[in-house]
This record gives C-alpha cells, sequence and structure tokens, in this order.
C-alpha cells in the first residue's frame, strides 16, 4: 500500500451532500461519475493529495442503499492505493484477511478496486485500488 487513496462517506443525497462538502472543504467537485456495476453515483473532492469520494446509491438494491438504510450517512469505507493489486489481494489472503470478491473490478476514478471485509480488519471497509490503464 502505497498511500490513503481517499475516504468514502455515504450519502442518501449527492445532489444535498456536493454543496455541503464544497462549502466544508473549500473545493469544487471535481469529478461526478456513476458507476453502474456497483450501482453507486460518486462525487470527488480532492484537497492537497488527500481525497474524498461521496456515495449515493443509484438503486434500492445496491450496497449504498442498504448501508445508509441500515447505518445512516457517514463514513462508509477508507481506500488505499495499491502498486499491483493482484499482488497486494494475494498477499493479504495469505495473512488471513477476508476478500469479499477476490476479482479486481473497475471502479470509479479510472481505479480497478477490490474490497475487504470488515470482519477481518476491525470493523472497516477497505478499498485496494490501483490505477487503470486501459483508458
Amino acid at each position: 500500500m502505497t498511500k490513503i487513496e481517499h475516504i468514502g462517506i455515504a450519502v442518501a443525497d449527492l445532489a444535498q451532500a456536493t454543496p455541503l462538502y464544497e462549502a466544508l472543504l473549500g473545493t469544487p467537485c471535481y469529478k461526478t461519475e456513476e458507476v453502474a456495476s456497483e450501482r453507486v453515483r460518486t462525487a470527488f473532492f480532492k484537497k492537497g493529495d488527500q481525497k474524498i469520494e461521496l456515495l449515493e446509491a443509484a438503486n434500492p438494491e445496491s450496497a449504498i442503499a442498504k448501508y445508509v438504510a441500515k447505518k445512516g450517512e457517514g463514513i462508509h469505507h477508507i481506500a488505499f492505493a495499491v502498486d499491483d493489486i493482484f499482488q497486494e489481494v494475494a498477499r493479504l489472503k495469505n495473512l488471513g484477511f477476508k476478500i469479499i470478491d477476490e476479482t479486481p473490478k473497475p471502479g470509479a476514478d479510472n481505479k480497478l478496486v477490490v474490497f475487504l471485509h470488515p470482519k477481518s480488519c476491525g470493523g472497516v471497509l477497505v478499498e485496494l485500488c490501483q490505477e487503470r490503464n486501459d483508458q
């Protein structure tokens, strides 16, 4: 892992949350995107080298919709950048970490992603992400 890539925050309404975070951070949202495979809409903010990702459910059956219904809005995950996601998945699996889906898949912000189960990470949903080179 090379750095904290971003912190993901689940929100009920991206249109309401975006101006709130623009005011809070003093910087505009630099990117919005829908990730159809995850049934989520995202908005990204950058402050220095740090990023915040807001996540809104695009479907009532999505993981984000279920999260917001169960826990309310708030921090959803922390993402770490990795140089080789396949190598990192193998390393962590070998150490006993539970990977939710061992096959990395396209995520938001031009990343290849996998998630580690919160039960193996002290209650925290951890995302590993690697910059995609296919675009």
